[in-house]
């Protein structure tokens, strides 16, 4: 916590669920900004755009710029312009997904594609998932925005890019290449975008397998928090394990709290002794 200059946010099962801020969350932002640190939203959810995650923080007390939110289709459209600037997409995702898409100038065909995207579409039809495997059959390259199977709600879980995935590989037997967490291509688009060195960073979130991962697995810090879906037996299974886990963000902003208020009383006694001499 001490070594952290930057706090990497994941946003369903973390700092909410469904339209309620989890006890605690705001503290948190409160305690990062008293110790002096920074913080970014980041999530893999792309049913939203970043718009409407600035709306729907608004909301929860919560207020913050568009430089403090990224998402898992902000890097996949970083890609696609680095290394298809004139490719032809045909995208599986929401209206706010394709509105994001066609700002960036991304060339969006439901006719003869070149790459297959799959977001976490909402709206998703079986019409969308025959077209995505007809077009993955005839030679289009396969891409998804992020890797997550499920997305917590409040209530349980909804399936997520993840099991729509699984879906077009067993029909066409092409797996797709990922990005979002916790993939290294999201490190580095934060790397770009912020003056933070990678050790200095920490990914927090509800999920081992993309939240922890992307910070263990790429030279970063991963903090599980036990707000969503991973429970604490789970993490005893998992190949994935956290450098910290805490109940929840409230209790992160308590200990953050703390070691701010501590290196304050260490830095008046150093300063009462250089006083002295």
């Amino acid at each position: 916590m001490k070594k952290t200059k930057l706090f990497v946010l994941d946003m369903d099962g973390t700092f909410y669920l469904g339209e309620h801020v989890l006890d605690g969350a705001l503290d948190f932002i409160s305690s990062v900004k008293k110790a002096g640190k920074d913080f970014i939203f980041f999530t893999n959810n792309s049913s939203k755009s970043p718009e409407l995650y600035i709306e729907k923080l608004a909301k929860m007390g919560c207020i913050i710029s568009r430089e403090k939110i990224m998402t898992s289709a902000d890097v996949t459209i970083t890609y696609l312009k680095k290394y298809h600037k004139n490719a032809k997409i045909y995208l599986v995702g929401t209206d706010s997904l394709i509105k994001m898409f066609e700002a960036e100038k991304i060339c969006l065909d439901d006719k003869k594609p070149d790459i297959v995207v799959v977001g976490f579409d909402t709206t998703l039809t079986y019409i969308k998932l025959e077209k995505a495997c007809s077009f993955i059959r005839n030679g289009a390259i396969f891409y998804a925005t992020h890797p997550d199977i499920n997305c917590p709600v409040e209530n349980g879980f909804i399936p997520d890019v993840g099991s729509f995935c699984a879906a077009i590989s067993l029909s066409t037997g092409v797996t797709p290449k990922i990005f979002g967490k916790p993939h290294v291509e999201t490190l580095e688009s934060i790397l770009d975008n912020y003056k933070s060195k990678k050790e200095e960073i920490a990914f927090v979130g509800d999920r081992l397998y993309t939240d922890v991962a992307e910070g263990v697995e790429n030279g970063s810090r991963g903090i599980l928090v036990l707000t969503g879906e991973t429970k604490k037996e789970d993490i005893l299974s998992s190949d994935i394990q956290p450098d910290a886990v805490f109940d929840s963000l409230g209790e992160m902003g308590a200990l953050l709290t703390q070691i701010a208020d501590l290196e304050g009383v260490e830095k008046c006694h150093k300063f009462c002794s250089i006083i002295k001499t």
